[in-house]
């Protein structure tokens, strides 16, 4: 995996205790405003790839449980063949966005605060479920407080492509706030309440 090219995650580990405890340590640094920060942090990844294809709809649903599910249709997370028959995908959970965590003044969300990555989001929720569908492939991980607790398990084709990540914030975010969808030039927001 060493040869692959680190663009936005590093794709040598799949996950990062001390970045993860970081985080958890420093929830008011890494969710300023609790609950729609984090949504924010989510939909970032589906501007971008709505930015890249021409554009793209996102929808984030508040459940009764409490938790929040952001749904794009994009292309899906990127997952490799790891050359033994098996497949990887990329850390994006568990690990650094190379491109904004340690550089907070890269990019700002359109609540004003940095950008830092996904992780932020897993780190800080008690649970988070990953699903992606891929031309190549569709599969689901579970992750507890940023650290998966499942395997990738495979899902069936349902011939759209697209990534939902459905999480369960912590309680040191705070009281769950209704989630506002921002402004991105590329992509379409519904919100479900």
């Amino acid at each position: 995996m060493s040869e692959w090219r680190n663009t936005t995650h590093d794709w040598a580990g799949s996950v990062d205790l001390d970045h993860l405890a970081r985080i958890r340590r420093n929830p008011g640094e890494f969710a300023p405003d609790g609950v729609p920060h984090l949504v924010l942090e989510v939909l970032a990844y589906a501007a971008e790839e709505a930015e890249s294809t021409g554009g793209g709809h996102a929808v984030v649903t508040v459940h009764p449980d409490g938790s929040i599910s952001v749904a794009d249709d994009g292309r899906g997370t990127d997952t490799r063949a790891d050359g033994h028959g098996g497949f990887v995908k990329k850390p994006v959970m568990s690990t650094k966005d190379l491109r904004f965590f340690d550089s907070p003044e890269v990019q700002r969300l359109p609540d004003g605060h940095p950008r830092r990555g996904v992780s932020v989001v897993a780190a800080l929720s008690d649970w988070l479920v990953h699903t992606n569908r891929r031309r190549n492939g569709s599969w689901t991980q579970r992750y507890e407080r940023g650290v998966p607790v499942t395997d990738l398990s495979p899902i069936t084709d349902d011939g759209t492509t697209g990534t939902t990540v459905r999480f369960l914030p912590g309680q040191e975010i705070g009281p769950l706030r209704l989630p506002e969808a921002g402004d991105w030039p590329h992509l379409s927001v519904e919100v479900v309440r």
